[in-house]
């Protein structure tokens, strides 16, 4: 598999080889990217769709849909705006009733950081399992096996 194929489309079967070299290349483009102000940010969308098809790839290589990744890029976001949304709501009931909102923001606080743990723990279980399953020996509906596991040709 060339890197372009790699990166670039969601068909197709890919190793575990193959899948955790491409996201190592995308963990540091997206830290080097996230370095650059405006256009670093812009470019983190090709980032993003990079590892939605290299996510994708494997998944198939599983026998299992790409539509699994959904999971991750959904539940975690929505987890953590829920306690963005929680902080700033429990300071306003507290303000509006009288009562003391260091108390209340700081237990908020605290929520934040654990739906941020949570999120991350999601992340990261899911990327483990996509990454260090095995693949389906043979053929499925997603095509043959990966031709060269072992390697990404230049």
């Amino acid at each position: 598999m060339d890197w372009k194929t790699l990166f670039l489309s969601p068909e197709g079967r890919i190793g575990r080889q193959a899948f955790w070299i491409g996201w190592l290349c995308l963990l540091g483009a997206s830290i080097v990217l996230n370095a650059v102000p405006f256009i670093g940010h812009v470019l983190m969308l090709l980032v993003i769709y990079s590892s939605i098809c290299i996510h994708t790839k494997r998944l198939h290589d599983m026998g299992q849909t790409g539509w699994w990744q959904v999971l991750p890029w959904v539940l975690g976001p929505v987890l953590v705006f829920g306690a963005i949304a929680s902080v700033g709501v429990s300071a306003l009931m507290t303000a509006f009733h009288d009562g003391e909102p260091t108390a209340a923001l700081l237990a908020s606080i605290g929520g934040l950081f654990m739906s941020f743990f949570i999120a991350f723990a999601i992340w990261l279980a899911f990327t483990l399992w996509v990454g260090c399953s095995t693949g389906v020996t043979g053929e499925n509906k997603y095509g043959p096996v990966p031709p060269n596991t072992a390697a990404v040709a230049l």
